[in-house]
């Protein structure tokens, strides 16, 4: 597995997820941050954006994930980003953040969750 590391971070999104109905009907912020690994050197010998996996098509790909699916957990949301992003087979396995702050009472910054994925389709 390569160790090389492309990472998307603080993609923010408004999205319509959640267990509660009002929450995903009204939608909310949520946060993704998401490392790819894959093998860069050929990109870093070549300097060409051929021999890399396109970071714009990734954000693209988080994007329709978070903007345009519904899903219950955040679960849900992170497992879609990493098949999406897995379709490209330069890439080895991704490690998926999402993010948000529910409408409960209390103080605290935001949930997330953390899922790690790879080509085989399991955890990496």
């Amino acid at each position: 597995m390569a160790s090389d590391r492309l990472l998307l971070e603080g993609l923010q999104f408004f999205g319509h997820h959640g267990d509660v109905e009002a929450e995903r009907a009204l939608g909310g912020r949520v946060d993704v941050d998401v490392e790819i690994r894959t093998d860069l050197t050929e990109a870093g010998r070549s300097d060409r954006l051929a021999g890399t996996v396109d970071y714009v098509r990734c954000y693209d790909a988080v994007r329709h994930v978070v903007e345009n699916k519904q899903h219950n957990l955040l679960e849900g949301v992170a497992e879609e980003i990493a098949a999406a992003l897995l379709t490209d087979e330069r890439i080895d396995s991704v490690r998926v953040r999402v993010a948000k702050q529910p409408p409960i009472a209390g103080v605290f910054r935001r949930f997330a969750v953390v899922i790690e994925r790879d080509r085989a389709g399991g955890r990496a």
